[in-house]
């Protein structure tokens, strides 16, 4: 798959293309079906099938206050658009390529003079241009002007609920992880660095964790202790018993640790029946299930029950024997 990071990176030879474009915050089951369309358009049409996202988010730049905390970062997103059979990802951002441009200047400049667009397939609540005057519709009425395709996907319900990247958000602020792996259609994951943390879990309570930290702008679960698994992505030698893209069950805990005082908050998973130094590896962490929410305990021996207490309920719902 080809990554263009910006409007200038499009090659000028490209002849022609089919198109599909959002945020894609999520590429949850509503997105998904959208690009299934496009790939199927772009198959049936004997074209190459693009995508067009945006980093940073629109809203960072158009209204800060209401921007969202993303459910993946870009690169998360390119990955899931190669899984879907996506040929290229044109990554936008409005503060460079697109802002001021009218609906029809982004039709025109965009669609049909850059990606060679003969085929657009955007959702019925899409917006685009200058103060997101654009529609739907709108893309619809410049497609018969200039004589290019446009399909528009419905939103996608299910349960009388609509899939969408503000739910999925909402859920993960309940711990609902079970209900957010529903709507995206996967668990819920967070990848990120191992790092050093405060260094107690091990020494302390005898639960070593591998540590990660996310910045405000990503969305984590709420604070809390919840199962999963553990996965390490990058290709650095392992000094332990585990090995790369394998998963292996976690008890993972989001939060601050209330009983040392506030730290930074951070996701710790400690991992079941395996060692291994993780410093400076790539992990994913994927959550399956809630355990419970986060608790001050009034000791180091409170806590240390609790964990072990927790360990055991993850293997509950892991199915996972010990």
């Amino acid at each position: 798959m080809i990554v263009w990071h910006g409007v200038e990176d499009i090659p000028a030879d490209l002849e022609a293309s089919v198109v599909t474009i959002g945020v894609f915050d999520g590429v949850h089951r509503g997105h998904q079906a959208l690009i299934d369309e496009a790939v199927r358009v772009s198959r049936d049409k004997g074209l190459p099938c693009v995508l067009v996202t945006f980093d940073p988010h629109p809203l960072a730049i158009f209204a800060p206050d209401r921007s969202p905390v993303l459910l993946v970062p870009v690169e998360q997103r390119l990955r899931h658009a190669m899984e879907l059979g996506v040929n290229g990802v044109l990554v936008v951002d409005f503060r460079r390529d697109l802002a001021g441009l009218s609906p029809e200047e982004y039709f025109t400049d965009l669609l049909r003079d850059k990606l060679k667009a003969k085929a657009v397939v955007v959702g019925e609540n899409f917006t685009f241009g200058r103060n997101a005057a654009g529609t739907s519709e709108t893309m619809r009425e410049l497609g018969r002007k200039y004589d290019i395709d446009i399909n528009i996907v419905d939103l996608l319900y299910d349960e009388e609920t609509r899939i969408c990247s503000s739910n999925i958000r909402e859920y993960l602020g309940d711990s609902d992880v079970e209900r957010a792996a529903w709507a995206l259609g996967r668990d819920f994951i967070v990848t990120g660095p191992i790092v050093h943390g405060a260094g107690r879990g091990g020494r302390e309570l005898g639960f070593p964790t591998a540590n990660q930290y996310f910045p405000e702008s990503m969305a984590l679960p709420a604070d809390g202790v919840y199962a999963g698994w553990f996965t390490i992505r990058d290709d650095r030698p392992i000094d332990g018993n585990m090995e790369r893209d394998v998963p292996y069950p976690a008890a993972i805990s989001v939060g601050t640790n209330p009983t040392f005082g506030n730290e930074p908050r951070s996701v710790e998973s400690f991992l079941l029946d395996r060692e291994a130094d993780l410093y400076g590896h790539t992990a994913d962490v994927a959550f399956v299930g809630h355990v419970r929410d986060m608790v001050k305990y009034n000791s180091v021996e409170e806590l240390t029950a609790a964990i072990t207490s927790d360990v055991e309920k993850v293997r509950e719902i892991l199915g996972i024997k010990e």
